[in-house]
């Protein structure tokens, strides 16, 4: 563990000498250092300690120290909540834009917010992925007017792949327009 803190204060005091060099002025206040065991050395820069935290904030992927995702997806969650709110009116049960349209706007507004690097979730638990599951499944619902109780499944193949499955049931306003229902 010593020599990955002194690996990392090495690297701390050449990013140091490389921006007084060129004249740039850090921040150390915005800096922070995640560290899985509650025992390290200090790492400084520009003579201050960096501060340890549990969770660090980089391109917008909320990194945990042990890798788990668990932070990430509740403040995407959460994100998505008030996006969500915010366009009710436009995807909600009373809307009367079509199907298509309700599809475009999430595709285009509300899916690019939890699929932004999404290929690093391959180590998340699936109840951490779960979480968006049920968000997606809340906003099919509400925008197919599906019945609060019923579950959404997609198509689930037979053995000869004749793709017959569960669905829900749609509102008549949009039934011309979605898939058959059972």
């Amino acid at each position: 563990m010593e020599a990955a803190t002194q690996k990392l204060q090495q690297a701390a005091d050449s990013i140091n000498n490389w921006t007084q060099q060129w004249f740039i002025k850090l921040n150390t206040d915005k800096s922070n250092f995640t560290n899985q065991r509650c025992r390290y050395q200090p790492v400084t820069m520009n003579g201050k300690i960096i501060p340890t935290s549990q969770t660090a904030k980089y391109l917008g992927m909320t990194l945990d120290a042990k890798i788990r995702w668990k932070v990430h997806v509740k403040t995407k969650r959460e994100e998505l909540g008030i996006k969500y709110r915010q366009m009710y009116w436009l995807l909600g049960r009373r809307s009367t834009l079509s199907l298509r349209n309700k599809l475009v706007l999430y595709t285009q507004i509300l899916k690019p917010v939890w699929t932004y690097g999404i290929q690093l979730w391959g180590c998340a638990a699936q109840s951490t992925i779960a979480v968006i599951h049920r968000f997606q499944n809340k906003v099919l619902r509400d925008s197919k007017c599906a019945l609060v109780y019923q579950e959404h499944r997609p198509p689930q193949r037979s053995q000869h792949g004749n793709g017959h499955g569960r669905h829900t049931t749609i509102c008549p306003e949009t039934r011309s327009e979605a898939s058959p229902t059972r």
